[in-house]
Protein backbone atom coordinates (compact mmCIF):
# COMPACT_ATOMS: atom_id res chain seq x y z
CA UNK A 1 0.00 0.00 0.00
CA UNK A 2 1.37 3.45 -1.14
CA UNK A 3 0.81 5.73 2.03
CA UNK A 4 0.89 8.98 -0.16
CA UNK A 5 -2.60 7.98 -1.29
CA UNK A 6 -4.21 7.35 1.53
CA UNK A 7 -6.83 11.06 2.16
CA UNK A 8 -9.92 10.12 3.88
CA UNK A 9 -9.69 9.15 7.58
CA UNK A 10 -10.39 5.67 8.58
CA UNK A 11 -8.84 2.09 8.98
CA UNK A 12 -6.65 0.45 6.17
CA UNK A 13 -5.50 -3.26 5.38
CA UNK A 14 -2.38 -3.70 4.04
CA UNK A 15 -1.59 -7.43 3.21
CA UNK A 16 2.16 -8.51 3.02
CA UNK A 17 2.92 -11.95 1.22
CA UNK A 18 4.34 -14.04 3.66
CA UNK A 19 5.88 -16.78 0.95
CA UNK A 20 7.84 -15.69 -2.16
CA UNK A 21 7.49 -17.06 -5.66
CA UNK A 22 7.78 -20.73 -6.31
CA UNK A 23 9.21 -22.22 -9.38
CA UNK A 24 6.33 -24.54 -10.88
CA UNK A 25 7.74 -27.73 -12.52
CA UNK A 26 6.76 -27.89 -16.63
CA UNK A 27 5.70 -30.99 -18.25
CA UNK A 28 8.48 -33.37 -19.53
CA UNK A 29 7.04 -35.77 -21.13
CA UNK A 30 5.12 -33.87 -23.97
CA UNK A 31 5.79 -35.42 -28.05
CA UNK A 32 4.81 -34.02 -30.91
CA UNK A 33 4.06 -36.47 -33.49
CA UNK A 34 4.62 -35.20 -37.26
CA UNK A 35 3.17 -37.19 -40.26
CA UNK A 36 0.49 -37.62 -41.86
CA UNK A 37 -3.14 -38.72 -40.34
CA UNK A 38 -6.47 -40.56 -42.21
CA UNK A 39 -7.81 -36.93 -41.42
CA UNK A 40 -7.15 -33.64 -40.19
CA UNK A 41 -10.93 -32.34 -39.61
CA UNK A 42 -13.34 -31.88 -36.19
CA UNK A 43 -16.74 -29.29 -36.25
CA UNK A 44 -15.60 -27.88 -39.73
CA UNK A 45 -12.09 -26.60 -38.65
CA UNK A 46 -9.61 -28.09 -40.37
CA UNK A 47 -6.57 -29.44 -38.23
CA UNK A 48 -3.73 -29.76 -41.25
CA UNK A 49 -0.89 -27.56 -40.41
CA UNK A 50 -2.73 -26.60 -37.46
CA UNK A 51 -0.08 -28.21 -33.99
CA UNK A 52 -3.12 -29.50 -31.97
CA UNK A 53 -2.75 -31.05 -28.30
CA UNK A 54 -4.45 -34.08 -27.46
CA UNK A 55 -4.85 -35.75 -24.24
CA UNK A 56 -6.06 -39.49 -25.00
CA UNK A 57 -6.29 -41.48 -28.14
CA UNK A 58 -9.44 -40.62 -28.03
CA UNK A 59 -9.18 -37.35 -28.79
CA UNK A 60 -6.85 -38.44 -31.60
CA UNK A 61 -9.87 -40.35 -33.45
CA UNK A 62 -12.44 -37.21 -32.82
CA UNK A 63 -9.94 -34.81 -35.17
CA UNK A 64 -7.56 -37.39 -37.01
CA UNK A 65 -9.60 -40.39 -37.75
CA UNK A 66 -12.27 -41.14 -40.24
CA UNK A 67 -15.62 -40.95 -39.23
CA UNK A 68 -17.54 -44.76 -39.09
CA UNK A 69 -20.17 -45.37 -41.52
CA UNK A 70 -23.66 -46.45 -39.89
CA UNK A 71 -24.48 -49.73 -39.19
CA UNK A 72 -24.42 -52.47 -40.28
CA UNK A 73 -21.46 -51.27 -42.44
CA UNK A 74 -18.01 -52.12 -41.33
CA UNK A 75 -15.77 -49.64 -39.24
CA UNK A 76 -13.84 -47.11 -40.72
CA UNK A 77 -10.47 -48.31 -41.79
CA UNK A 78 -8.16 -45.76 -40.72
CA UNK A 79 -4.93 -47.39 -41.99
CA UNK A 80 -5.23 -49.09 -45.23
CA UNK A 81 -1.84 -50.89 -46.23
CA UNK A 82 -1.70 -52.92 -49.65
CA UNK A 83 0.52 -56.10 -50.09
CA UNK A 84 1.42 -58.37 -53.07
CA UNK A 85 2.35 -62.02 -53.38
CA UNK A 86 5.34 -61.65 -55.35
CA UNK A 87 6.34 -65.66 -56.58
CA UNK A 88 10.00 -65.99 -56.38
CA UNK A 89 12.22 -68.99 -58.65
CA UNK A 90 13.73 -69.77 -54.76
CA UNK A 91 13.60 -68.89 -50.96
CA UNK A 92 14.30 -65.01 -50.87
CA UNK A 93 16.93 -64.56 -49.05
CA UNK A 94 15.64 -60.74 -47.66
CA UNK A 95 12.41 -60.08 -46.29
CA UNK A 96 9.05 -61.72 -45.47
CA UNK A 97 7.58 -64.42 -47.46
CA UNK A 98 5.37 -67.51 -47.04
CA UNK A 99 5.45 -70.39 -49.20
CA UNK A 100 2.17 -71.94 -50.87
CA UNK A 101 2.59 -75.20 -52.10
CA UNK A 102 6.04 -75.87 -54.08
CA UNK A 103 6.00 -72.08 -54.45
CA UNK A 104 7.65 -69.27 -52.68
CA UNK A 105 5.91 -65.68 -52.28
CA UNK A 106 7.69 -62.36 -51.21
CA UNK A 107 5.51 -60.43 -49.11
CA UNK A 108 6.24 -56.78 -50.89
CA UNK A 109 4.24 -53.70 -50.12
CA UNK A 110 3.00 -51.02 -52.39
CA UNK A 111 5.22 -48.16 -51.09
CA UNK A 112 2.80 -45.72 -51.81
CA UNK A 113 0.61 -46.98 -49.08
CA UNK A 114 2.88 -47.08 -46.37
CA UNK A 115 2.42 -44.76 -43.39
CA UNK A 116 3.30 -45.01 -39.84
CA UNK A 117 2.05 -42.31 -37.54
CA UNK A 118 -1.64 -43.62 -36.87
CA UNK A 119 -0.16 -47.24 -35.65
CA UNK A 120 2.70 -45.05 -34.26
CA UNK A 121 0.07 -43.21 -31.79
CA UNK A 122 -1.61 -46.09 -30.56
CA UNK A 123 1.92 -47.75 -29.62
CA UNK A 124 2.23 -44.48 -27.63
CA UNK A 125 -1.04 -44.65 -25.73
CA UNK A 126 -0.58 -48.68 -25.31
CA UNK A 127 3.11 -47.88 -23.61
CA UNK A 128 1.29 -45.52 -21.08
CA UNK A 129 1.16 -42.07 -23.50
CA UNK A 130 -0.51 -38.81 -22.00
CA UNK A 131 -0.52 -35.52 -23.18
CA UNK A 132 0.89 -35.07 -26.82
CA UNK A 133 1.15 -32.55 -30.04
CA UNK A 134 -0.30 -33.40 -33.66
CA UNK A 135 0.65 -32.39 -36.75
CA UNK A 136 -1.44 -33.27 -39.39
CA UNK A 137 0.70 -32.69 -42.88
CA UNK A 138 -1.61 -33.92 -44.94
CA UNK A 139 -3.59 -37.39 -45.78
CA UNK A 140 -2.91 -40.47 -47.29
CA UNK A 141 -1.77 -40.66 -50.74
CA UNK A 142 -3.34 -42.73 -53.73
CA UNK A 143 -1.46 -46.10 -54.26
CA UNK A 144 0.74 -47.14 -56.74
CA UNK A 145 -1.02 -50.12 -58.04
CA UNK A 146 2.43 -52.26 -57.93
CA UNK A 147 4.78 -53.96 -55.08
CA UNK A 148 8.05 -52.70 -53.97
CA UNK A 149 10.94 -53.96 -55.42
CA UNK A 150 12.31 -57.13 -53.50
CA UNK A 151 15.41 -55.91 -51.35
CA UNK A 152 15.08 -52.47 -51.97
CA UNK A 153 14.49 -49.43 -49.25
CA UNK A 154 10.57 -48.70 -49.09
CA UNK A 155 10.00 -45.48 -50.13
CA UNK A 156 6.82 -43.68 -49.66
CA UNK A 157 6.63 -40.94 -52.82
CA UNK A 158 3.65 -39.34 -51.34
CA UNK A 159 5.30 -38.48 -48.05
CA UNK A 160 7.31 -35.15 -48.99
CA UNK A 161 10.47 -33.80 -47.24
CA UNK A 162 8.96 -30.13 -47.42
CA UNK A 163 5.75 -31.27 -45.98
CA UNK A 164 7.22 -32.92 -42.92
CA UNK A 165 9.97 -29.70 -42.23
CA UNK A 166 7.43 -27.40 -42.82
CA UNK A 167 4.86 -29.10 -40.04
CA UNK A 168 8.39 -29.63 -37.75
CA UNK A 169 8.54 -25.32 -38.15
CA UNK A 170 5.35 -25.00 -36.86
CA UNK A 171 6.27 -26.28 -33.70
CA UNK A 172 8.77 -23.19 -32.69
CA UNK A 173 6.17 -21.48 -31.76
CA UNK A 174 4.76 -24.21 -29.24
CA UNK A 175 7.26 -24.31 -26.00
CA UNK A 176 5.14 -26.98 -24.63
CA UNK A 177 6.63 -30.18 -26.39
CA UNK A 178 9.34 -31.76 -25.38
CA UNK A 179 9.94 -34.61 -28.15
CA UNK A 180 9.84 -34.31 -31.97
CA UNK A 181 9.04 -37.72 -33.35
CA UNK A 182 8.47 -38.41 -36.91
CA UNK A 183 7.55 -41.76 -37.54
CA UNK A 184 7.42 -42.07 -41.30
CA UNK A 185 10.92 -40.03 -41.36
CA UNK A 186 11.99 -43.67 -42.67
CA UNK A 187 10.31 -43.26 -45.62
CA UNK A 188 11.80 -40.80 -47.10
CA UNK A 189 15.38 -41.59 -49.00
CA UNK A 190 18.51 -42.04 -47.17
CA UNK A 191 19.07 -37.93 -48.39
CA UNK A 192 15.84 -36.47 -47.61
CA UNK A 193 16.14 -38.04 -44.36
CA UNK A 194 19.23 -36.55 -43.41
CA UNK A 195 17.99 -33.30 -44.47
CA UNK A 196 14.76 -33.74 -41.94
CA UNK A 197 17.27 -35.19 -38.96
CA UNK A 198 19.66 -31.98 -39.09
CA UNK A 199 16.31 -29.86 -39.48
CA UNK A 200 14.92 -31.64 -36.50
CA UNK A 201 18.04 -31.48 -34.33
CA UNK A 202 18.61 -28.04 -35.35
CA UNK A 203 15.15 -26.94 -34.19
CA UNK A 204 15.44 -29.01 -30.67
CA UNK A 205 19.16 -27.14 -29.97
CA UNK A 206 17.93 -24.15 -30.71
CA UNK A 207 14.68 -24.44 -28.48
CA UNK A 208 16.46 -25.73 -26.15
CA UNK A 209 12.91 -27.48 -25.21
CA UNK A 210 12.89 -30.97 -26.32
CA UNK A 211 14.90 -33.41 -27.69
CA UNK A 212 14.52 -35.53 -31.43
CA UNK A 213 13.71 -39.25 -31.11
CA UNK A 214 14.67 -40.77 -34.25
CA UNK A 215 14.46 -44.29 -35.79
CA UNK A 216 16.85 -46.00 -38.64
CA UNK A 217 15.95 -46.42 -41.75
CA UNK A 218 16.88 -50.21 -42.65
CA UNK A 219 15.46 -51.21 -38.88
CA UNK A 220 12.35 -53.02 -39.97
CA UNK A 221 14.61 -55.48 -42.41
CA UNK A 222 17.88 -55.78 -41.02
CA UNK A 223 20.46 -57.68 -42.81
CA UNK A 224 22.84 -59.78 -40.47
CA UNK A 225 25.53 -59.64 -42.26
CA UNK A 226 25.51 -55.69 -43.28
CA UNK A 227 23.35 -53.91 -40.74
CA UNK A 228 25.97 -51.84 -40.30
CA UNK A 229 25.69 -50.26 -43.50
CA UNK A 230 22.27 -48.70 -42.40
CA UNK A 231 24.03 -47.53 -39.26
CA UNK A 232 26.59 -46.03 -41.04
CA UNK A 233 24.27 -44.17 -43.17
CA UNK A 234 22.82 -42.95 -40.30
CA UNK A 235 25.16 -41.52 -38.19
CA UNK A 236 26.33 -39.99 -41.67
CA UNK A 237 23.31 -38.44 -42.35
CA UNK A 238 22.82 -36.58 -38.69
CA UNK A 239 25.57 -33.85 -39.04
CA UNK A 240 27.62 -32.64 -36.21
CA UNK A 241 25.11 -30.07 -34.54
CA UNK A 242 23.05 -30.29 -31.15
CA UNK A 243 23.54 -34.11 -31.04
CA UNK A 244 23.04 -33.67 -27.56
CA UNK A 245 19.62 -32.96 -28.28
CA UNK A 246 19.09 -36.33 -30.05
CA UNK A 247 18.43 -39.58 -29.18
CA UNK A 248 18.18 -42.79 -32.01
CA UNK A 249 17.17 -46.52 -31.38
CA UNK A 250 17.35 -49.89 -33.38
CA UNK A 251 15.88 -52.04 -35.19
CA UNK A 252 12.34 -51.70 -35.08
CA UNK A 253 9.74 -53.52 -33.12
CA UNK A 254 7.00 -55.95 -34.29
CA UNK A 255 4.00 -55.67 -32.41
CA UNK A 256 0.40 -56.49 -31.47
CA UNK A 257 -1.05 -52.67 -32.69
CA UNK A 258 -2.96 -54.06 -35.96
CA UNK A 259 -5.48 -57.33 -35.47
CA UNK A 260 -6.54 -59.71 -37.77
CA UNK A 261 -9.11 -57.59 -38.07
CA UNK A 262 -7.37 -54.68 -39.91
CA UNK A 263 -6.17 -56.95 -42.53
CA UNK A 264 -8.47 -58.42 -44.82
CA UNK A 265 -8.58 -59.59 -49.06
CA UNK A 266 -9.17 -55.56 -49.49
CA UNK A 267 -5.11 -55.37 -48.67
CA UNK A 268 -4.20 -57.69 -51.25
CA UNK A 269 -3.21 -56.79 -55.04
CA UNK A 270 -4.92 -53.55 -54.52
CA UNK A 271 -8.03 -55.47 -53.73
CA UNK A 272 -8.44 -57.46 -56.73
CA UNK A 273 -9.64 -60.63 -55.66
CA UNK A 274 -9.21 -62.37 -59.36
CA UNK A 275 -5.62 -62.33 -58.17
CA UNK A 276 -6.21 -64.01 -55.27
CA UNK A 277 -8.42 -67.00 -56.03
CA UNK A 278 -5.26 -68.41 -58.14
CA UNK A 279 -3.33 -68.94 -54.52
CA UNK A 280 -6.45 -70.23 -52.29
CA UNK A 281 -8.40 -72.18 -55.34
CA UNK A 282 -5.45 -73.35 -57.43
CA UNK A 283 -6.74 -75.21 -60.88
CA UNK A 284 -4.82 -78.47 -59.37
CA UNK A 285 -6.40 -78.04 -56.27
CA UNK A 286 -9.44 -76.27 -56.69
CA UNK A 287 -11.69 -75.14 -53.67
CA UNK A 288 -15.29 -74.55 -54.62
CA UNK A 289 -16.08 -72.65 -51.40
CA UNK A 290 -13.67 -70.49 -52.30
CA UNK A 291 -14.77 -69.62 -55.56
CA UNK A 292 -18.33 -69.34 -54.52
CA UNK A 293 -17.16 -66.75 -52.09
CA UNK A 294 -14.72 -64.75 -54.41
CA UNK A 295 -17.84 -64.72 -57.21
CA UNK A 296 -20.15 -63.35 -54.48
CA UNK A 297 -17.53 -60.78 -53.82
CA UNK A 298 -17.58 -59.81 -56.95
CA UNK A 299 -21.80 -59.99 -58.09
CA UNK A 300 -23.23 -59.75 -54.63
CA UNK A 301 -26.20 -62.37 -55.24
CA UNK A 302 -29.56 -60.57 -55.63
CA UNK A 303 -27.86 -57.12 -55.65
CA UNK A 304 -27.04 -57.44 -51.48
CA UNK A 305 -23.71 -57.32 -51.02
CA UNK A 306 -22.09 -58.29 -47.20
CA UNK A 307 -20.03 -56.34 -45.76
CA UNK A 308 -16.06 -56.92 -45.94
CA UNK A 309 -16.08 -58.31 -42.47
CA UNK A 310 -18.47 -61.54 -43.31
CA UNK A 311 -16.63 -62.14 -46.45
CA UNK A 312 -13.36 -62.13 -44.95
CA UNK A 313 -14.63 -64.39 -42.19
CA UNK A 314 -16.31 -66.93 -44.82
CA UNK A 315 -12.82 -66.94 -46.09
CA UNK A 316 -10.57 -67.54 -43.36
CA UNK A 317 -13.57 -70.47 -42.19
CA UNK A 318 -12.97 -71.60 -46.39
CA UNK A 319 -9.33 -71.42 -47.07
CA UNK A 320 -6.45 -72.67 -44.22
CA UNK A 321 -4.14 -70.69 -47.13
CA UNK A 322 -6.02 -67.38 -46.95
CA UNK A 323 -5.56 -67.26 -42.83
CA UNK A 324 -1.61 -67.57 -43.57
CA UNK A 325 -1.56 -65.08 -45.94
CA UNK A 326 -3.47 -62.76 -43.71
CA UNK A 327 -1.28 -63.70 -40.51
CA UNK A 328 2.05 -63.20 -42.63
CA UNK A 329 0.82 -60.17 -44.37
CA UNK A 330 -0.12 -59.27 -40.52
CA UNK A 331 2.96 -59.55 -39.40
CA UNK A 332 4.65 -57.61 -41.93
CA UNK A 333 2.25 -54.50 -41.21
CA UNK A 334 3.02 -54.37 -37.26
CA UNK A 335 6.94 -53.98 -37.91
CA UNK A 336 7.04 -50.06 -36.06
CA UNK A 337 9.68 -47.47 -35.68
CA UNK A 338 10.04 -47.90 -31.85
CA UNK A 339 10.03 -43.72 -31.72
CA UNK A 340 6.70 -43.75 -30.75
CA UNK A 341 6.33 -46.52 -27.90
CA UNK A 342 9.45 -45.07 -26.44
CA UNK A 343 7.89 -41.62 -25.92
CA UNK A 344 5.35 -43.72 -24.02
CA UNK A 345 7.76 -45.27 -22.01
CA UNK A 346 9.52 -42.02 -20.98
CA UNK A 347 6.24 -40.73 -20.45
CA UNK A 348 5.55 -43.43 -18.14
CA UNK A 349 9.54 -43.22 -16.54
CA UNK A 350 8.81 -38.81 -15.88
CA UNK A 351 5.31 -40.00 -14.26
CA UNK A 352 6.78 -42.60 -12.28
CA UNK A 353 10.40 -40.76 -10.88
CA UNK A 354 11.42 -37.90 -13.17
CA UNK A 355 13.25 -37.42 -15.93
CA UNK A 356 16.32 -38.02 -14.46
CA UNK A 357 15.30 -42.05 -14.49
CA UNK A 358 16.93 -43.58 -17.72
CA UNK A 359 14.25 -44.73 -19.81
CA UNK A 360 16.43 -48.72 -20.10
CA UNK A 361 16.11 -51.75 -18.85
CA UNK A 362 12.26 -51.80 -19.42
CA UNK A 363 9.83 -53.49 -21.60
CA UNK A 364 7.57 -51.75 -24.54
CA UNK A 365 4.09 -52.47 -24.29
CA UNK A 366 2.78 -54.42 -27.38
CA UNK A 367 6.36 -55.64 -28.99
CA UNK A 368 6.35 -59.36 -29.26
CA UNK A 369 9.82 -59.70 -31.59
CA UNK A 370 12.51 -57.92 -33.09
CA UNK A 371 14.05 -58.72 -37.15
CA UNK A 372 17.13 -58.75 -35.51
CA UNK A 373 18.79 -60.27 -32.44
CA UNK A 374 21.67 -58.18 -31.34
CA UNK A 375 24.17 -59.93 -29.60
CA UNK A 376 26.13 -57.73 -26.59
CA UNK A 377 29.09 -57.44 -29.13
CA UNK A 378 27.48 -55.94 -32.13
CA UNK A 379 25.65 -53.41 -29.38
CA UNK A 380 29.03 -52.34 -28.60
CA UNK A 381 29.54 -51.34 -32.04
CA UNK A 382 26.08 -49.02 -31.66
CA UNK A 383 26.50 -47.87 -27.84
CA UNK A 384 30.72 -46.29 -28.38
CA UNK A 385 31.53 -45.27 -32.08
CA UNK A 386 34.93 -44.17 -31.68
CA UNK A 387 34.96 -42.27 -34.93
CA UNK A 388 31.67 -40.15 -34.97
CA UNK A 389 30.59 -40.64 -31.35
CA UNK A 390 27.37 -41.27 -32.04
CA UNK A 391 25.66 -43.35 -29.93
CA UNK A 392 22.92 -45.69 -30.99
CA UNK A 393 20.30 -47.59 -28.27
CA UNK A 394 19.31 -50.97 -28.63
CA UNK A 395 16.15 -52.83 -28.09
CA UNK A 396 17.51 -56.55 -27.46
CA UNK A 397 15.74 -59.56 -26.49
CA UNK A 398 17.25 -61.27 -23.59
CA UNK A 399 16.24 -65.17 -22.17
CA UNK A 400 13.95 -64.70 -19.46
CA UNK A 401 13.49 -61.62 -19.18
CA UNK A 402 12.40 -60.79 -23.17
CA UNK A 403 12.67 -57.91 -25.20
CA UNK A 404 14.23 -54.61 -23.42
CA UNK A 405 15.00 -51.33 -24.47
CA UNK A 406 19.13 -51.30 -23.53
CA UNK A 407 20.28 -47.81 -23.96
CA UNK A 408 20.06 -44.72 -22.50
CA UNK A 409 22.39 -42.53 -25.04
CA UNK A 410 22.05 -39.43 -26.86
CA UNK A 411 23.87 -38.76 -30.21
CA UNK A 412 26.71 -37.00 -28.38
CA UNK A 413 28.31 -40.11 -27.32
CA UNK A 414 31.92 -38.77 -27.06
CA UNK A 415 30.50 -35.66 -24.81
CA UNK A 416 30.90 -35.97 -20.89
CA UNK A 417 28.24 -33.62 -20.02
CA UNK A 418 25.78 -34.58 -22.57
CA UNK A 419 26.02 -38.55 -23.44
CA UNK A 420 22.97 -39.43 -21.28
CA UNK A 421 19.54 -38.48 -22.44
CA UNK A 422 18.54 -38.32 -19.06
CA UNK A 423 21.24 -35.76 -18.04
CA UNK A 424 20.40 -33.82 -21.33
CA UNK A 425 16.45 -34.01 -20.32
CA UNK A 426 16.95 -33.07 -16.82
CA UNK A 427 19.13 -30.37 -17.81
CA UNK A 428 16.20 -29.08 -19.89
CA UNK A 429 13.43 -29.80 -17.68
CA UNK A 430 15.58 -27.21 -14.91
CA UNK A 431 16.40 -25.07 -16.88
CA UNK A 432 12.91 -24.39 -18.72
CA UNK A 433 11.13 -24.61 -14.67
CA UNK A 434 13.59 -22.21 -13.78
CA UNK A 435 13.56 -19.78 -16.67
CA UNK A 436 9.56 -19.50 -16.73
CA UNK A 437 9.62 -19.03 -13.00
CA UNK A 438 11.96 -15.96 -13.69
CA UNK A 439 9.42 -14.23 -16.31
CA UNK A 440 7.96 -12.97 -13.25
CA UNK A 441 11.26 -10.71 -12.39
CA UNK A 442 11.47 -9.11 -15.53
CA UNK A 443 11.37 -5.63 -15.05
CA UNK A 444 11.92 -5.69 -11.04
CA UNK A 445 14.47 -3.65 -9.85
CA UNK A 446 17.73 -4.90 -9.92
CA UNK A 447 18.14 -4.34 -6.46
CA UNK A 448 19.58 -7.08 -3.64
CA UNK A 449 15.58 -7.94 -2.79
CA UNK A 450 15.45 -9.15 -6.20
CA UNK A 451 18.54 -10.79 -6.06
CA UNK A 452 17.46 -13.16 -2.96
CA UNK A 453 14.43 -13.74 -4.18
CA UNK A 454 15.47 -15.46 -7.19
CA UNK A 455 18.01 -17.34 -5.00
CA UNK A 456 15.60 -18.19 -2.96
CA UNK A 457 13.04 -19.04 -5.68
CA UNK A 458 15.07 -21.54 -7.87
CA UNK A 459 16.87 -22.61 -4.13
CA UNK A 460 14.10 -23.83 -3.23
CA UNK A 461 12.87 -25.31 -6.86
CA UNK A 462 16.40 -27.73 -6.71
CA UNK A 463 16.06 -28.38 -3.01
CA UNK A 464 12.72 -29.60 -4.12
CA UNK A 465 14.52 -32.03 -6.70
CA UNK A 466 17.18 -32.80 -5.03
CA UNK A 467 14.86 -34.64 -2.47
CA UNK A 468 12.96 -36.49 -4.89
CA UNK A 469 16.57 -37.85 -6.05
CA UNK A 470 16.91 -35.84 -9.25
CA UNK A 471 20.75 -34.35 -8.39
CA UNK A 472 23.02 -36.31 -6.20
CA UNK A 473 24.99 -35.42 -3.04
CA UNK A 474 24.88 -36.11 0.46
CA UNK A 475 23.36 -32.78 1.41
CA UNK A 476 21.79 -29.70 -0.53
CA UNK A 477 25.51 -28.16 -0.50
CA UNK A 478 27.14 -30.76 -2.44
CA UNK A 479 24.11 -30.99 -4.77
CA UNK A 480 23.41 -27.41 -6.17
CA UNK A 481 24.09 -23.93 -5.78
CA UNK A 482 22.28 -20.65 -6.95
CA UNK A 483 24.24 -17.10 -7.48
CA UNK A 484 22.82 -13.71 -7.98
CA UNK A 485 24.42 -10.54 -6.92
CA UNK A 486 26.83 -7.88 -7.19
CA UNK A 487 30.57 -9.05 -7.09
CA UNK A 488 29.75 -12.48 -7.11
CA UNK A 489 27.84 -12.72 -10.58
CA UNK A 490 27.29 -9.33 -11.87
CA UNK A 491 29.28 -5.92 -12.00
CA UNK A 492 28.36 -2.78 -12.03
CA UNK A 493 28.19 -2.14 -15.73
CA UNK A 494 25.53 -5.46 -15.98
CA UNK A 495 23.02 -3.54 -13.99
CA UNK A 496 23.57 0.11 -15.39
CA UNK A 497 23.01 -2.12 -18.64
CA UNK A 498 19.78 -4.07 -17.17
CA UNK A 499 21.12 -7.69 -17.06
CA UNK A 500 20.87 -9.95 -14.12
CA UNK A 501 23.06 -12.62 -14.17
CA UNK A 502 21.84 -15.96 -12.21
CA UNK A 503 24.84 -18.67 -11.66
CA UNK A 504 23.31 -21.90 -11.38
CA UNK A 505 25.30 -25.15 -10.77
CA UNK A 506 23.50 -28.72 -10.66
CA UNK A 507 24.63 -32.17 -9.52
CA UNK A 508 22.69 -34.26 -12.16
CA UNK A 509 22.26 -37.71 -11.19
CA UNK A 510 24.09 -40.24 -14.08
CA UNK A 511 22.82 -43.91 -14.92
CA UNK A 512 25.36 -46.51 -13.49
CA UNK A 513 25.89 -47.72 -17.37
CA UNK A 514 28.38 -50.29 -16.80
CA UNK A 515 28.73 -52.38 -13.60
CA UNK A 516 31.71 -54.12 -12.91
CA UNK A 517 31.64 -56.86 -10.64
CA UNK A 518 35.27 -57.66 -9.08
CA UNK A 519 35.67 -61.34 -7.80
CA UNK A 520 38.88 -63.03 -6.21
CA UNK A 521 39.76 -66.01 -4.99
CA UNK A 522 40.45 -66.54 -0.76
CA UNK A 523 42.03 -69.39 0.87
CA UNK A 524 39.54 -71.33 3.08
CA UNK A 525 39.78 -70.43 6.87
CA UNK A 526 38.84 -72.93 10.07
CA UNK A 527 35.38 -71.92 11.28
Amino acid sequence: MNLSTIKTPGVYINEVNAFGNSVVPVATAVPAFIGYTPQAMYEGKSYTNVPRKITSFTDFQAIFCLPDPPAPADPAKQYDPEYYLVAQDSQPTTGDYIMIGTTFYSILPDPNTIYYLYNSIKLFYDNGGGDAYIVSVGPYGEPSGSPATLGDQVVNPNVQLNQLTDGLALLEQEQEPTMYICPEATLLSVDNNSSLMKAMLLQSSSMQTSVSIFDIIGGNDPNPLNYMDDIDAFRNGTGSNGLDFGTAYYPFVGTTVMQTSDIDYTNLFGGDVTQLQPLLSPPDNPNATVDTIIANIQNPPGGEALTVSQYNNSLLTASPTYGTIIAAVLQNANVLPPSGGMAGVITVTDNQVGPWESPANTSMGDVISLPIKLTGAQQGDLNVDAISGKSINAIRFFNGLGILIWGARTLDGNSQDWRYLSVRRTMTFLEQSSKLAANAYVFAPNTKNTWESVKAMIGSFLNDIWKQGGLQGASAADAFSVECGLGSTMTSEDILNGFMNVTVKVAIVRPAEFIVLTFQQQMATSS
